[in-house]
């Protein structure tokens, strides 16, 4: 164990969690959590260059890392406080980690999560929990959850688990890192995990800088939730005024103080792919005084949904937007070559519904679908003219469907296209200018493309 300064500091900071700590949480936790596999990926390694292993967290019990926390937590709960019994709020995973808890220790708990939540997650939550558990649907985040949870803890006197602001959580996260080397043998070049509430980086990189200093670390989130980013730029935890709710389990308005205390005491730095689309990870020379980077980026929920459906197809890995978070950012940073990379796969808790949507969001995001609104006059063979003379020959409409009609001799429709190679869409612009149509092209994120799409 490193004697280094920085380590005798972190012992005496008032929100720090050591890596004995960890130790000791993964002693605790072992009869109950999972040793999950540390598989070799030779996909992302030939892409990358690097040998890059993914930590299936997703092959938990509850299918995700957070019932490492909540039952860390729960087990160092006194007779008194478990006979009251537990409250905690979620996104839906620690949820699944609390209800298991709840029914091995037989102690009643109430679990708040918002209406956002996937059916599949509540169901869950249901299963684990058995009758020791009450599911209250509340809000429509994460935080809504959480305040109704917070005031549940007031008028009961019951004890809150949180999901990542309390350092016995961040300590049973952390035990991730842990089992990270042990199963290596040795502590990896570079880590990338997901941030959602900041409690999982927290543990992970509170143990790697401790135990191996010179271990990269990247944490990623997604780019319409970036919360602990907007906390390290402006100095301390502030609460987003609109999140995208899609990554649902990181999809946090606010981070949490723990967690922020410890990434911005362990030197986090803030990347905005916007200015640096790159983010260059060297791999640094194991010595005892050495430090690597310690990078903060955001991803686009597209890119996310990509690497949801390459994982699957691939790798036959069933991640939610947030597990495949640590995949997506294999793109946007580089790594050395011969170097090792572990992602982290936090969860598997997807609902099978949702494929609709992550697909259409994936083709977006690699240019390959885009919608029109286009003026076709109210004439015999318009259509057919549209078909033959814009679109090209790979090229398929996905969605065809009127949305009024300004007067006898016109109708404007939206039409969605899908392309057969993203390069294509200059030719179609220009084949649609060409055109005797009135064509309008909807841009991702404008008021009307979420309304019509």
């Amino acid at each position: 164990m490193s004697n280094s300064p920085e380590v005798a500091e972190a012992r005496t900071h008032p929100f720090a969690v050591t890596a004995d700590d960890i130790d000791a949480a993964a002693r605790r936790i072992s009869d109950v959590v999972a040793s999950t596999p540390l598989q070799y990926c030779e996909r992302l390694s030939a892409v990358t260059g690097a040998h890059v292993y993914l930590k299936r967290e997703d092959l938990q019990i509850v299918r995700s890392y957070k019932i490492r926390g909540a039952y860390n937590l729960m087990a160092q709960l006194t007779p008194e406080e478990l006979t009251v019994g537990v409250v905690t709020a979620s996104a839906g995973n620690h949820a699944q980690g609390v209800a298991f808890a709840c029914r091995a220790m037989q102690v009643q708990g109430r679990i708040y999560v918002p209406a956002n939540t996937p059916k599949q997650k509540r169901d869950r939550i249901r299963v684990h929990g058995g009758e020791f558990v009450e599911l209250i649907v509340t809000g429509d985040t994460f935080d809504a959850a959480a305040a109704s949870a917070a005031e549940d803890v007031v008028r009961t006197g019951a004890t809150m688990v949180p999901p990542f602001d309390d350092p016995r959580t961040v300590a049973g996260q952390g035990t991730i890192a842990a089992e990270i080397v042990e199963q290596l043998g040795t502590a990896p070049d570079t880590v990338v995990m997901p941030v959602g509430g900041g409690g999982c980086i927290a543990g992970i990189s509170t143990y790697l800088r401790e135990r191996s200093p010179s271990t990269a670390l990247v944490g990623v989130e997604p780019s319409g939730a970036a919360s602990m980013t907007a906390a390290l730029v402006a100095g301390g935890p502030v609460t987003l005024s609109n999140i995208d709710p899609f990554v649902d389990g990181a999809a946090v308005r606010r981070i949490g103080d723990v967690p922020y205390e410890a990434l911005r005491f362990l030197g986090a730095e803030v990347v905005s792919h916007a200015s640096l689309p790159l983010v260059t990870v060297p791999t640094f020379p194991r010595t005892e005084n050495a430090s690597g980077p310690f990078l903060m980026t955001q991803i686009d929920e597209g890119a996310i949904c990509t690497a949801m459906l390459d994982l699957y197809q691939n790798e036959g890995v069933i991640a939610e937007p947030a597990g495949a978070l640590s995949v997506a950012a294999l793109n946007q940073i580089s790594v050395a070559p011969g170097s090792t990379v572990v992602c982290l796969v936090s969860g598997g808790n997807n609902d099978v519904s949702r494929y609709g949507e992550i697909l259409e969001r994936s083709l977006v995001h690699l240019g390959l679908k885009h919608y029109f609104l286009v003026d076709f006059p109210q004439e015999p063979g318009a259509l057919r003219r549209f078909l033959d003379e814009v679109l090209g020959p790979d090229d398929d409409i996905t969605l065809f469907e009127y949305v009024k009609r300004n007067n006898r001799e016109t109708g404007a429709a939206l039409v969605g296209v899908e392309l057969g190679h993203a390069s294509g869409l200059s030719s179609l612009l220009e084949r649609m200018r060409s055109s005797r149509l009135r064509v309008e092209q909807l841009e991702p994120g404008s008021p009307a493309y979420s309304y019509l799409t």
